[in-house]
């Protein structure tokens, strides 16, 4: 018997969902606000987030046993600290609300994979605590990254009777004209 997931459209939005919650979560306390004239607010990288970004790559450097990836910490990543600070809270903000809102998924979730990729290369050596949720999201980042906003990958939308364009065929993920 052929069985199918159900409402695979439903699970992959939950998916995203929760992802791009994830992300958002991790984003809170590392940005803060700041007016343009005075009034304007605007997200900016926590000066707290850039002070604790430093000692906390170079923990993931000391014993990790990846040379390249040591390597590439302590050479590239330390002595740019404020500027690789700025990217990972700008990109958790982007993955994040990308995410949730459905927003540029496929490049969200790849730019969330990227993220959790790294996060796993820096703390693979760690304990479990240390390792946290990088791994499920590297692995959760996969659906959204392959299938956009939540959906299936189907481009097939319902249209208005007489409308020109693709419709719904009978079978799954086909298209008709």
């Amino acid at each position: 018997m052929d069985k199918q997931m159900v409402a695979p459209d439903v699970w992959i939005a939950v998916l995203r969902i929760v992802v791009g919650a994830w992300f958002f979560k991790a984003v809170w306390t590392k940005l803060a606000w700041a007016f343009a004239g005075g009034v304007i607010p605007y997200p900016v990288v926590s000066a707290r987030f850039v002070g604790f970004h430093p000692k906390r790559v170079a923990e993931f450097a000391n014993g990790n046993p990846i040379e390249w990836y040591k390597n590439f910490l302590e050479t590239t990543v330390l002595p740019n600290a404020h500027l690789f600070a700025t990217l990972q809270a700008y990109g958790e903000a982007a993955v994040g609300l990308g995410l949730l809102l459905g927003l540029l998924t496929g490049l969200a979730a790849l730019v969330g994979l990227y993220l959790g990729l790294n996060y796993g290369l820096a703390t693979q050596w760690m304990s479990a605590g240390q390792q946290g949720f990088h791994l499920p999201t590297v692995w959760s980042s996969t659906g959204p990254a392959a299938a956009p906003a939540g959906g299936s990958g189907s481009s097939c939308r319902p249209r208005p009777a007489g409308a020109p364009g693709r419709r719904r065929a009978a079978g799954p993920g086909r298209c008709a004209r």
